[in-house]
């Protein structure tokens, strides 16, 4: 008769398989991890996994007394495997504080500890000193069975003390999610010595693979985290960069006849231009947001120059009482840019372009829209790149939307929610 602890023996060995088997295949196809850690995952996993499967085996086997001379042969690798569990840490804490493994003090006494350890392993083939298997199938401790347990418990004592050793180079992370490993798991060795807790020691195996895959999803997200951000400073440094040339050419070219024909509105164009230029390379600088009465003289600027050069054909209207809130630089100006490239048409009527901001119980809103020609990114195979850099760094810095819709009449509208 099978009994309850048996069961959940059974119990506990198939979630193991199961977590050990998930943890390889997460560490082998996780794009964030580099090619040290994915070794490193990939191979504690698969050692795990294998001393789990040993131990799933030894209990299968346990109820057929024709089965000692397998039996002998399963505890023999699950032995193996077992020591898994207490040189892994060593390695990952040392490759966590920038060590290398080559000429350390702790790795190598690591390493002659775990060469003991086999050796009197090979013993237990040939002696009853260390365990032993009955003819009937039942594990029995030798007399020196404490001292063939004791190098993995020295390896473990010694993971504690480097690990307070180099508290001060590890991340918080790292050094509580080490440490909830290796005290209980070390008291429950050194247990084991005297009394058998093989189902505890399984258990703090299973805690351990928790700890690994929480370590893994944390630096995932972490990695991804960063990824994004950069790519979002990137995408500001490239909007920056790529003013269109031909407006800076039609500019200045403005600004050269101007100078004959209105010297007044040439220099009020040099200034408003001057005014646009240093406030794009002084966003390249700014990582956070900034006030939206900045983004808004930014843009009058620009669009001063614009109605420089299409003084009959580019109409402008402002309505922003409500100034008093932050967004990320180059928000506004890219959008009434792009109101104005994919707007206009020299050739047909007037473009009317209408600024306006609300405040709600919510946040605040900006909206840009223009009675040119209508405009949807879904429509269009361009990559517009500014429109996609403008809504990713809403989202990252400040939890803002943008939405692009069709004009009632023609045109386009886009709004902006910045929530409170």
């Amino acid at each position: 008769m099978i009994h309850w602890d048996e069961i959940t023996a059974f119990a506990l060995g198939g979630a193991m398989l199961v977590m050990m088997a998930l943890g390889i295949v997460f560490s082998f196809f996780m794009p964030a991890l580099d090619r040290w850690n994915k070794r490193y995952f990939v191979t504690l996993f698969s050692m795990l996994f294998l001393c789990v499967l040993s131990c799933f085996l030894a209990e299968v086997f346990w109820y057929d007394p024709t089965m000692a001379v397998t039996q002998r042969f399963i505890y023999f690798f699950e032995s193996i495997f077992f020591s898994a569990p207490m040189f892994m840490p060593t390695i990952l804490l040392l490759n966590r504080c920038g060590e290398s493994a080559k000429h350390n003090t702790l790795f190598t006494v690591v390493a002659e500890l775990l060469g003991i350890y086999f050796a009197m392993q090979i013993v237990t083939v040939f002696t009853n000193v260390f365990y032993y298997v009955t003819p009937d199938n039942q594990f029995v401790r030798g007399p020196l069975f404490p001292l063939w347990m004791s190098p993995l418990v020295v390896i473990m004592l010694l993971n504690i003390a480097g690990l307070f050793r180099r508290r001060k180079k590890l991340t918080k992370k790292v050094f509580f999610a080490l440490l909830v490993y290796l005290l209980p798991m070390t008291a429950t060795m050194i247990f084991h010595m005297f009394f058998p807790v093989e189902t505890i020691i399984v258990s703090f195996m299973a805690l351990f693979a928790l700890i690994m895959f929480g370590l893994i999803l944390s630096d995932n997200m972490e990695q991804y985290a960063i990824q994004q951000q950069e790519i979002a400073d990137q995408r500001a440094d490239i909007m920056v960069l790529q003013m269109r040339p031909h407006f800076i050419y039609n500019t200045m070219m403005t600004i050269y006849y101007l100078c004959k024909q209105d010297s007044d509105k040439a220099q009020e164009v040099t200034l408003n231009f001057t005014t646009y230029l240093r406030k794009n390379f002084t966003a390249i600088a700014s990582k956070d947001t900034v006030p939206f009465s900045d983004e808004l003289k930014h843009t009058q600027a620009y669009l001063t120059v614009e109605q420089a050069q299409h003084e009959d054909y580019l109409f402008v209207e402002f309505d922003t009482p409500h100034t008093r809130f932050r967004v990320p630089p180059l928000t506004l100006q890219p959008l009434v840019e792009n109101a104005v490239k994919h707007g206009m048409n020299p050739d047909g009527d007037p473009l009317h372009i209408h600024v306006a901001t609300l405040q709600t119980n919510s946040g605040s809103e900006i909206i840009v829209e223009n009675d040119g020609q209508s405009f949807s990114p879904a429509n269009d195979n361009e990559p517009h790149i500014a429109l996609n850099n403008i809504r990713q760094r809403l989202e990252m810095m400040c939890k803002g939307t943008l939405t692009i819709s069709e004009r009632d009449g023609g045109g386009t509208v886009v709004k902006i929610f910045i929530p409170q």
